[in-house]
């Protein structure tokens, strides 16, 4: 039969398409899970030999060869959610308060006697913080980023207000609408309106930036708001007749900055950083470290990138995403920001 007189929706249609080896396409489906069943059953049993083989558990394995962080805490994590025991897959929603006691419960399931491996519990204890404290921080993170800035709300426009005043102290507000919000890059004379899109979270790691790593942060207000210096010669740039005035905005980057640090943090992709500098539960001070790092790397990669004007942001801030991402694959990985180990809380791990 010629392929041309045949049409494409024939030969693609539902399980009337076989491959190769003449399999339909339910065939293909039904192979595969049954080669994943075999898979987990096998892996099953493996771990069951193993278990009377060396008398330890898949938790002892993980904790006795993996060095703390997220290397020991992701493969934890991973091995509560994959269990059949209804106590070790709920392990990881428990209240922090709940811990200690799921661990007493986890040794007695195991059968592991604490007297012959002290260190199992304190090990796995501090995997089991990590990984509710994580879950606790999206709560938090998700409920900050819904609450919308509220003018009426004395507590939202004190924490406005003193943003401006951490930025620019020399400077005194003509009035709560005013242009010179422009000058910290807001959009226009009311600055709630940007904060739609990331509601209070958005603020909130404004000002934690402004406050906790004031330095930083005036130096990358300042460079946002100065002429970009190209590569290209004045005459180059006259004839091209580019904008030299093409800084971009401090608060919109910062607002669009925290909106890039909440989709790592919902993702997963964060506990990466998150399990290898929080000892114990990660916090919402931790993420708006995070963030400070994020402004400061974003600030110098701008600049790496050398883009032609504003139009560019996207292209350049989803490079800078996906820059992120790759390193945040690197189970030793730590988003080590430019604060002091005793403002970090840091572990050497």
């Amino acid at each position: 039969m010629s392929f041309q007189n045949t049409s494409v929706s024939t030969l693609y249609s539902g399980t009337e398409y076989t491959g190769v080896l003449g399999l339909s396409v339910l065939d293909l489906v039904l192979t595969q899970l049954l080669l994943l069943l075999y898979c987990k059953c096998l892996w099953r049993g493996l771990k069951f030999v193993i278990r009377k083989v060396t008398g330890r558990c898949e938790l002892q394995w993980i904790c006795y060869n993996n060095k703390p962080g997220a290397r020991r805490t992701l493969k934890i994590e991973s091995s509560l959610k994959c269990s059949k025991h209804e106590l070790l897959q709920s392990a990881i929603s428990v209240h922090p308060d709940s811990v200690e006691k799921t661990i007493d419960d986890i040794m007695s399931l195991k059968k592991i006697n604490l007297d012959t491996n002290p260190q199992l519990g304190i090990s796995l204890q501090a995997c089991l913080l990590q990984i509710v404290g994580y879950r606790n921080l999206v709560v938090e993170v998700e409920k900050l980023r819904r609450e919308p800035y509220d003018c009426e709300n004395p507590a939202h426009e004190e924490m406005l207000v003193k943003l401006w005043k951490e930025l620019r102290p020399d400077s005194p507000l003509s009035g709560r609408i005013s242009k010179q919000w422009c000058e910290i890059g807001f959009q226009g004379n009311d600055p709630k309106t940007d904060f739609r899109g990331m509601g209070l979270l958005g603020l909130h790691n404004l000002l934690y930036f402004a406050e906790h790593d004031k330095a930083t942060a005036l130096q990358v207000l300042h460079d946002s708001l100065q002429p970009k210096h190209s590569k290209m010669s004045k005459a180059e740039w006259d004839k091209k007749k580019f904008d030299k005035a093409i800084g971009y905005s401090f608060a919109i980057v910062g607002i669009n900055i925290t909106d890039l640090a909440y989709s790592l943090l919902v993702s997963g992709a964060l506990k990466t950083h998150l399990y290898n500098v929080a000892p114990e539960m990660p916090s919402l001070v931790h993420f708006q470290q995070t963030f400070c790092y994020l402004m400061q790397e974003f600030h110098r990669f701008w600049i790496e990138e050398d883009p032609c004007d504003i139009m560019e942001f996207n292209r350049v801030r989803t490079k800078f995403h996906k820059r992120i991402l790759k390193q945040l694959k690197n189970p030793d990985m730590a988003l080590c920001p430019h604060f002091t180990a005793s403002d970090l809380h840091l572990v050497n791990l």
